[in-house]
């Protein structure tokens, strides 16, 4: 049976088109991919996240456990601070990416993947001190994402907290929405400016349907796993079993700035000081269709009528109107303005490798 989670009765009451998203029944779109992707872009928009895991790491030891686990340095946070990182195999290969919240002194959050949740939490237990205490509390924990341009301005109706104060990556715990007590973090997964606001299970449709109606003037629409994807991918995102995965490392999916090699050991450590100082064998790159069709995960990409790679990622670009991917090929191949040819359909199609991201917002939020 698929999980659900606490806002499944609500999207069916919205004539959402509920899909299997690995093992929890989700909605991928509530009209289409493409007006809730723009809704996105240009306004706002509300998306169901629950199904994402939450662990809770406490105790005197936590930091230096945090640490061994982790590739970026958690010693950098303080209270009221996220982190994006991510955990590795011995062999560098990655467990999973993920967000570090540092809560108080000695006490994190942290946030994982949903189809990960399991073998996050053995791999985070096998690794466990004696002075640390680890609790998956993801069944009791509730998340949605409000993500656009004017997710500020909806989310401010709700609550006297002056969000302007929040920068990227951090947060404030205990807030008050609407009477409801959350935790707001300036993060999101869509390339915008946006909130993901965490909350006690049995408050989450209460919370969801009050932001939706404070949205309503805006242009705030329910948006599905459909636009989160493409929204992702426009920023050149990661997704976790497609850019990532136990056989391609932090530094091959071009998420190397997550990776501090110069703090104490942490495990793929090794590993990673060897790929940093011979250089990665292939790379994640963009590509951008010279000819017709959509380079679609796991199409083969070839030069020279030798296969270079696979691409991980690719569509149709609702905001820039074309037809561009990800792959991951051989680093000699991987020079901007270079051209390849995807296998589409047992047909060689051109592209051209480009830069990444593919979108980036003109207008960023403060940092500190």
């Amino acid at each position: 049976m698929m999980k659900k989670t606490p806002l499944y009765d609500i999207h069916s009451k919205l004539g959402a088109k509920m899909i299997d998203f690995g093992g929890w029944s989700m909605p991928v779109q509530f009209s289409s991919i493409k007006e809730e992707h723009i809704a996105v872009r240009t306004k706002c928009g509300l998306f169901d996240v629950s199904h994402m895991g939450e662990f809770k790491v406490e105790g005197k030891g936590s930091l230096d456990y945090l640490q061994k686990l982790m590739t970026n340095d958690v010693s950098a946070l303080s209270p009221g601070k996220a982190q994006y990182t991510a955990m590795c195999y011995e062999d560098g290969g990655t467990v999973d990416d993920l967000l570090v919240y540092q809560l108080s002194l000695n006490s994190y959050f942290v946030v994982v993947n949903a189809s990960n949740i399991e073998k996050d939490f053995d791999w985070m237990k096998a690794h466990l001190t004696p002075d640390v205490t680890l609790t998956n509390v993801s069944e009791e924990i509730a998340l949605i994402a409000l993500q656009g341009p004017s997710s500020e301005e909806v989310l401010s109706k709700l609550t006297s907290l002056d969000l302007s104060e929040i920068s990227f990556f951090n947060f404030r715990n205990s807030v008050s929405v609407n009477g409801v007590e959350v935790l707001i973090s300036r993060t999101g997964y869509t390339g915008e400016d946006g909130f993901e606001i965490y909350c006690q299970k049995k408050q989450a449709s209460f919370l969801w349907e009050t932001i939706l109606r404070a949205g309503r003037d805006e242009g705030l629409l329910p948006c599905g796993l459909g636009a989160r994807d493409t929204l992702r991918f426009e920023a050149a995102l990661p997704l976790y079993g497609q850019e990532l995965s136990h056989d391609i490392t932090p530094y091959e999916a071009g998420i190397g700035f997550a990776v501090k090699l110069n703090k104490s050991s942490f495990i793929g450590k090794e590993a990673l000081v060897k790929q940093k100082e011979t250089g990665v064998k292939r790379k994640l790159v963009g590509l951008e269709m010279i000819e017709r069709g959509i380079p679609r995960h796991g199409y083969r990409v070839f030069v020279d009528g030798k296969e270079v790679g696979k691409v991980t990622t690719g569509t149709q670009s609702p905001t820039l109107k074309k037809n561009i991917g990800l792959a991951l090929i051989n680093e000699e191949y991987t020079s901007l303005a270079s051209e390849v040819f995807v296998e589409i359909r047992n047909k060689f199609v051109k592209a051209s490798i480009i830069k990444t991201p593919f979108y980036k917002r003109k207008k960023g939020v403060k940092t500190l």
